[in-house]
């Protein structure tokens, strides 16, 4: 499966009764800001460079970001915090990031998710993960130049381990910590772990932008 096709199952995908019919009712209401918008309303496929090095994983799709503008991290708070720290970095050609067709590209880095649907309370449950996790499975075979991964937050750096474990790699004792680099074993990729960029985290303090900024200077410094 090519990039093209796996984009078109992620998008067409209807597995998760709970997560198909939460996505839809968030495009039906709307929230009063975007009742302009055409909401997206389906699962997100990944963004970027499918060619890149880096593969950043979040954990799924804002109910009036990427549910409503089609594309991973745009169009809310995160994001917001995100592609200005890539900007920053220079994994993006700029710092903001409103809608699909807004001219944003990344270099050398592609973003996913281990869930493709928004959840209600952003908290997917156990089968919804298992039922989505293989996209992103598929998406780390095709990256053939793929040399690390960004996870952002627990969720992501724990399903990310959870992958390479179930191919019997030793990975059982790696513990999530903010910018911790990981090496997940000879002629695979690393793994830096950083907290989501979610206003929690970044209006409390908790993830300020010289924390940010250090992880993608962590990771530009790994590539070979």
């Amino acid at each position: 499966m090519d990039i093209d096709a796996l984009n078109k199952a992620i998008i067409n995908c209807r597995k998760c009764s709970r997560l198909v019919e939460y996505r839809e009712s968030v495009a039906k209401r709307k929230k009063k800001a975007y009742q302009e918008w055409e909401y997206w309303g389906r699962p997100v496929p990944a963004f970027g460079d499918i060619y890149g090095r880096i593969l950043v994983v979040g954990l799924a799709p804002g109910p009036h970001g990427s549910n409503r503008t089609g594309r991973m991290f745009t169009g809310d708070a995160s994001g917001v915090f995100l592609f200005a720290a890539l900007h920053r970095a220079g994994f993006a050609n700029q710092a903001t990031s409103v809608s699909i067709n807004d001219g944003l590209v990344l270099n050398d880095m592609l973003i996913s998710a281990v869930c493709r649907c928004v959840p209600p309370d952003n908290k997917p449950n156990r089968s919804e993960i298992s039922n989505c996790l293989p996209y992103l499975e598929q998406e780390i075979e095709l990256m053939k130049d793929l040399q690390g991964f960004v996870a952002l937050g627990r969720i992501a750096f724990e399903n990310l381990l959870k992958i390479y474990r179930e191919r019997g790699i030793p990975v059982t004792h790696f513990e999530f910590k903010h910018g911790e680099f990981y090496q997940l074993g000879e002629n695979l990729p690393w793994l830096i772990a950083s907290y989501h960029p979610s206003q929690q985290n970044t209006q409390t303090g908790r993830l300020t932008i010289p924390m940010f900024d250090e992880i993608w200077q962590k990771a530009k410094s790994r590539l070979v």
